[in-house]
């Protein structure tokens, strides 16, 4: 997938699955696999339930996406 064509949404981590996956709700109510790239977690990108995450979805499968960043500067309500 090139950058370029990718859909960027925001959602929030609803589960954390393991080391570098999670569920994501987007707004809509739709549910997807989030996983974090390599450099995320070689930075240190902990994430929890309830987190706010910006995603990069391919426009061929939007089941599963990339978490490209974490909003730090909202709170969680």
């Amino acid at each position: 997938m090139h950058r370029a064509h990718a859909i960027k949404v925001e959602g929030i981590v609803v589960e954390v699955l393991s080391d570098r996956t999670c569920r994501i709700e987007l707004a809509n109510g739709h549910r997807l696999l989030g996983f974090i790239p390599g450099k995320a977690r070689a930075g240190s990108v902990r994430l929890a339930a309830g987190d706010k995450v910006n995603l990069a979805l391919s426009p061929y499968d939007l089941s599963e996406g990339r978490i490209v960043g974490k909003n730090e500067n909202v709170t969680n309500l």
